[in-house]
């Protein structure tokens, strides 16, 4: 591993945030947390490259793929260093969010590959794995990285029991439940932090609410679902959303909602209504007990002609007394598009869907790197927002912010001190693409990753010319 090419990628005194987010990795050999470490560097400074472009040399992309083959290598061992770092960071704040939700990656182009499923409906050479994420992020949508990562491949079709007769353990929902467990396996690692598990419609399942309100686990752990089922309630009354109807209207939002097809951007009124409910178990559970939840609704007032209403019906197991609550939990949720970005980082900036390896199990180890890179490239975007005094130190390494500094303002002497990550982000995006004029706003993820990649070439000439000037000084 000691070779020609380490010290280039890797100053010593200059420790990145590679060797900070894969320092714990349990590998079957020390060298290889080294190779990991030098992967990971690779794919964040050439995100939209392939394996032997983003390694630049053959010796090193020979080193990448013998590491990926390598089967003593378990793909999960690669994600929980990141699991580990992302802990630290979540620490210091008192509640966060974990959102999960689901992806389809395509490999349909690579139908050789061992051990892919189908991932769609239509037709079954659609094929593929599904990705289940937890992102961990603060309340204003700072992403603090992953708690939770599995990835499957779905079974071929055949002759199986009707889903209503299998075990939630033997089913696809159970990836939801898995996650809600892996944050109360969390939480008493991080018992002054509030977690609150969020999901999409497809998460609204009475275990998972049972899950959650069991007296087993601890009470740091929330859940926060968008409904998609219109529950009875205990008292055979009337139905869940009948109920929140009926309740007056505690306070009014405005969110802003971006161009659809033919329809403008626009700014949406919503009326926000809450109150407690107890549901019924379903009818096949029907000898299980009643939950007790909070149901909050943000429901449009006077869409534009012609177009549906903004809808947002919310469960949670954290008590809505009061309109400031229930404001609260609907910004929460408003933060779910944030694992929904990650996955088109993944995409579209990783290139995850057109890396071309011979087995599943080696896409697994590529991608539970690239899971890090998109959430890296995510997070220094939302730094610039959440975060923008800060110094660019905290993200970049020395030479990486040197040799921006120097390309952005032409000189060859560089500040003693970093410049602030807004101001960083910016010029790394202005290398992407990024204009910014007035009216631009700021920066966007396609930007970043584009300009990250020129930065790599500026940082590599930077480096060499450092040191070819130490070595003429020495001389």
């Amino acid at each position: 591993m000691h070779n020609k090419y380490a010290s280039f990628f890797n100053d010593p005194a200059d420790p990145d945030w590679a060797d900070h987010e894969f320092a714990g990795a349990e590998l079957p050999d020390q060298r290889l947390k080294l190779r990991l470490q030098m992967i990971a560097r690779a794919f964040a400074q050439k995100p939209t490259a392939s394996i032997p472009q983003a390694c630049g040399s053959w010796t090193e992309a020979k080193g990448a793929y013998r590491f990926l083959e390598n089967e003593a290598i378990v793909p999960a061992s690669i994600r929980q260093p990141h699991h580990q770092a992302t802990l630290q960071r979540v620490l210091s704040h008192p509640l966060v969010l974990a959102i999960q939700d689901t992806t389809a990656l395509n490999y349909s182009t690579h139908p050789a590959t061992e051990g892919l499923g189908p991932i769609g409906s239509h037709s079954p050479k659609t094929i593929g794995l599904l990705l289940h994420s937890t992102l961990a992020v603060t309340p204003t949508g700072q992403p603090l990285g992953f708690v939770h990562n599995a990835v499957r491949a779905r079974r071929r079709r055949g002759l199986t029991r009707s889903r209503h007769q299998r075990k939630l353990t033997d089913k696809e929902s159970h990836k939801w439940v898995e996650s809600l467990s892996a944050c109360q396996q969390l939480a008493p690692f991080c018992p002054d932090t509030l977690l609150v598990n969020v999901t999409d419609r497809e998460g609204d399942l009475y275990e998972l609410f049972v899950q959650a309100l069991s007296v087993e686990v601890p009470a740091k752990v929330h859940l926060l679902v968008r409904s998609r089922h219109d529950r009875k309630l205990e008292d055979h009354s009337r139905t869940l959303w009948q109920e929140v109807a009926r309740q007056p209207v505690a306070a009014t939002l405005k969110v802003r909602v971006g161009r659809r097809g033919d329809q403008p951007t626009r700014l949406a009124s919503l009326s926000v209504r809450f109150c407690a409910v107890q549901l019924r178990a379903p009818a096949r559970k029907a000898e299980q007990p009643s939950i007790q939840l909070w149901a909050v609704e943000a429901r449009e007032v006077r869409p534009p002609k012609g177009v549906a209403p903004i809808c947002w019906h919310l469960l949670t197991t954290l008590p809505v007394t009061c309109a400031q609550e229930a404001l609260q939990r609907v910004h929460w949720y408003a933060q779910r598009w944030q694992i929904e970005v990650i996955h088109k980082i993944l995409k579209s900036g990783c290139q995850v869907e057109q890396r071309q390896l011979q087995t599943a199990r080696r896409l697994e180890r590529s991608l539970s790197v690239d899971l890090v890179v998109a959430w890296r490239i995510l997070a220094l975007c939302k730094a610039a927002r959440e975060l923008p005094e800060d110094p660019i130190s905290q993200w970049l390494p020395q030479a990486q912010w040197q040799a921006l500094w120097c390309h952005v303002h032409q000189r060859t002497d560089p500040p003693k001190s970093a410049p602030t990550v807004r101001q960083a982000v910016r010029s790394i995006a202005r290398l992407g693409g990024f204009l910014g004029r007035k009216g631009d706003g700021e920066p966007g993820t396609t930007t970043l990753w584009r300009g990250l990649e020129q930065l790599d070439a500026m940082t590599r000439m930077w480096r060499l010319c450092h040191k070819q000037t130490r070595r003429s000084n020495c001389g």
